[in-house]
């Protein structure tokens, strides 16, 4: 069983937020297998499909980004899913516009919601898939008011390729391809 989590705020306030990169690349790999992310569990949301007779599930915490960590512990300890076969997914300022980094651990960088999810689960052992979506090109902008900012036209078609590969990725981390072969054809 595999968890892929995309980070995000709940609401249609956030919806086209550089901070719901998370939920943006989850709603490409619904749309891709025809199902929908709306069944009600563990603080968030979720859908389930089976590829390669694996059950994958596709959860939105619904508890506002800065706890996420409670939502994925949630679907951890809920289905007995180990931390191998977790990815989170979200957005990162310090990864230019249309950048992607894979990485099976670190530190939480920047990143209020993965902050929350290394602290809750106590490891830095977290597969993660960081969406970029660079800084504010005005230098004194808030990088709060950023990442709550909608996805200017002329950097959407650019941001929603970035989509696409990351779900490329994810499809890829599903079906078995190492951690390290995904670094390379996605860095």
């Amino acid at each position: 069983m595999f968890l892929i989590i995309g980070l995000g705020n709940p609401g249609t306030k956030y919806s086209k937020n550089y901070h719901n990169t998370g939920f943006m690349v989850l709603d490409k790999l619904a749309e891709e297998f025809d199902v929908r992310i709306k069944r009600k569990e563990c603080n968030g949301v979720y859908a389930e499909y089976f590829l390669n007779e694996e059950k994958v599930l596709l959860a939105k915490p619904q508890t506002y980004m800065n706890l996420s960590g409670v939502c994925v512990q949630s679907f951890i300890n809920r289905y007995k899913i180990p931390l191998k076969n977790v990815l989170i997914v979200y957005d990162d300022i310090d990864i230019d516009l249309g950048v992607l980094r894979f990485k099976e651990k670190g530190s939480a960088g920047t990143h209020n919601g993965m902050k929350n999810i290394v602290e809750i689960l106590g490891t830095l052992n977290i597969n993660r898939l960081r969406v970029g979506i660079g800084k504010p090109e005005n230098p004194s902008m808030d990088l709060a008011d950023y990442v709550l900012s909608d996805v200017p036209k002329k950097y959407r078609e650019l941001f929603h390729e970035s989509l696409e590969k990351a779900a490329g990725a994810v499809m890829d981390f599903i079906n078995g391809m190492s951690i390290s072969e995904i670094m390379k054809k996605y860095n």
